[in-house]
């Protein structure tokens, strides 16, 4: 028998005589209960990242607070595997793959799209393996359990925010710039956006929109050009579902020496946050990743111990039943309140903000 099976067996028989640590605690945002050791794990857990290129977060952020979560649950590195798949489907099903082989049990997953997705979380379902979907949900998947961010909330966020900017216009012209198409967020985030569009901007002209694929900056570089050309006028603001897709289209306007536009965004990336201490950008949307993560990485936790998961707040459809989900809250960004959230979380330092010509941009003070 091997060393790890010998271990679960006989973690397994200490659970049955009632001497194991079995149950949650309260939804803090620890990674364990605290005396529970890493030797009670029924296999290792693997965290399948979607690429480097959509956002930096993936690397900056979820590695970091995924780490840190694992080693505040007493995980050693052997016990986790986190992978990035760089935005290719077929090397993430390999990741899976390799995880599973290397023994994990419990699997988090972004995935690059639904169908690859599905395909993924069914196998490893197959194998005995618990999936739960990260961030992103997968549309007619069978993951256990989800854990993101209220998009729909955050493109709420976003379009409350870009009519506030735009407030005293007379029917002001806007471009729009979504998310991935096969991105369930980027979904919700529009179904957000155009809910408050309908309600409270109707005054608002919706003069271009389109959906950026693989939220590519580059292509929404493209695309925002192409729309600025085939415009008679110039756009009074900029709706844009994350800070890559706005920083493509602040770069358009300064090559065409356009003035700067209310421009919102999502992720409250550093360059986003250099931007809007600029007055480039006006807003960004944020979910604390370090929460969000934390949370996540204790369910996984959680689940390859045996126990009863906590923190479960809210139920997500997924077009093919309804998935146990960890929901957390999005907060606007602006200039005066980053180094109440976004600095204070960890999520980026003034150190990483303030450099160059962002410098004189930054509080004396900090």
């Amino acid at each position: 028998m091997s060393t790890m099976r010998l271990t679960a067996a006989i973690a397994a028989a200490l659970l049955a005589l009632g001497m194991g640590s079995c149950g949650g605690d309260d939804d803090s945002d620890g990674g364990g209960d605290g005396g529970t050791s890493a030797d009670k794990l029924s296999g290792k857990i693997a965290v399948l990242l979607p690429d480097s290129k959509s956002s930096d977060r993936w690397e900056t952020a979820d590695r970091r607070f995924f780490e840190q979560g694992f080693k505040e649950a007493g995980l050693s590195k052997d016990d986790y595997i986190i992978s990035n798949a760089e935005g290719d489907p077929a090397t993430q099903r390999n990741q899976a793959e390799q995880a599973i082989t290397s023994g994990a049990k419990v699997i988090l997953l972004v995935n690059l799209d639904p169908g690859s997705g599905a395909a993924i979380i069914d196998d490893a379902k197959s194998q005995g393996v618990k999936m739960i979907d990260y961030d992103r949900l997968t549309v007619g998947g069978n993951a256990d359990y989800y854990v993101s961010g209220d998009a729909t909330e955050a493109g709420r966020l976003q379009a409350e925010g870009l009519i506030e900017d735009l407030e005293g216009k007379d029917s002001p012209r806007i471009a729009i710039l979504y998310g991935a198409p096969t991105d369930s967020f980027a979904t919700d985030l529009k179904k957000g956006n155009t809910e408050i569009l309908k309600s409270k901007g109707k005054s608002i002209d919706v003069a271009a929109e389109q959906a950026v694929p693989n939220w590519d900056g580059q292509k929404a570089l493209t695309i925002y050009e192409q729309m600025l050309q085939a415009s008679d006028e110039d756009f009074d603001g900029t709706l844009a579902a994350n800070d890559t897709l706005a920083n493509a289209t602040i770069a358009a306007r300064k090559s065409r020496e356009l003035a700067v536009v209310p421009t919102s965004g999502l992720d409250a990336t550093v360059e986003a946050l250099q931007h809007i201490l600029a007055g480039e950008q006006s807003f960004t949307v944020y979910f604390s990743i370090k929460e969000q993560a934390t949370k996540a990485a204790k369910l996984a936790v959680q689940l390859a111990r045996g126990e009863d998961p906590t923190g479960l707040n809210a139920k997500v459809d997924n077009e093919n039943g309804k998935v146990p989900t960890i929901l957390l809250k999005p907060l606007t960004i602006r200039k005066d309140n980053i180094g109440d959230t976004v600095i204070a979380d960890d999520f980026a330092s003034w150190d990483d903000v303030c450099v160059g010509a962002y410098e004189r941009y930054c509080p004396e003070n900090r």
